[in-house]
């Protein structure tokens, strides 16, 4: 395949990860502090497949999602924070191919699991200092945590799914 054809191929995964993760967000439950979504999946996911553009997709498809919701004083650090754990996911994750398929998946929920405390970190440190909530900012946790419990199983689950379609294995072996 040619360079030009990989560039569109990456260059459409991209804006296909970046509307899912999108609209994983958008479908939400609202919490007493804040609401609860399936993003991270599609963040987490969408890192292993794509590699470093999705960090990309990740960062714009999320912020897109607070905008949308109304909340876009979230906006920046949703795309810091979502643009961070896609980098460590696909920074951890490289090299994972290399061990037996049962301790990859393995390997990849701990990796999950790191990028959720990312996520519920930042947000807690976005919250108390930049939006000013102070300690009141310890109640987001409960429901961020909840979220990076659901973005931990179904990011595992989604990749291992769609790990073995034709296009998105050809993502996979450009990296």
């Amino acid at each position: 395949m040619t360079k030009r054809k990989t560039a569109v191929r990456t260059l459409c995964f991209c804006a296909v990860f970046a509307a899912l993760t999108c609209v994983a967000t958008l479908i939400s439950i609202p919490l007493p502090v804040g609401y609860f979504n399936l993003g991270d999946t599609i963040v987490i996911a969408g890192a292993w497949c794509l590699g470093l553009p999705g960090i990309a997709s990740a960062a714009i498809g999320s912020a897109l999602a607070d905008v949308f919701l109304g909340a876009a004083i979230y906006a920046p650090a949703t795309a810091v924070i979502k643009g961070l754990m896609a980098l460590i996911a696909f920074l951890l994750c490289q090299s994972l191919s290399k061990f037996p398929r049962h301790t990859e998946v393995l390997l990849r929920a701990a990796v999950a699991l790191l990028c959720e405390v990312i996520m519920v970190g930042g947000y807690l440190l976005y919250d108390a200092f930049a939006i000013g909530y102070g300690m009141g900012a310890l109640a987001s946790i409960g429901g961020n945590a909840l979220q990076g419990l659901a973005g931990i199983i179904g990011s595992v689950v989604i990749f291992s799914a769609i790990e073995d379609i034709p296009s998105v294995r050809k993502l996979l072996q450009r990296k």
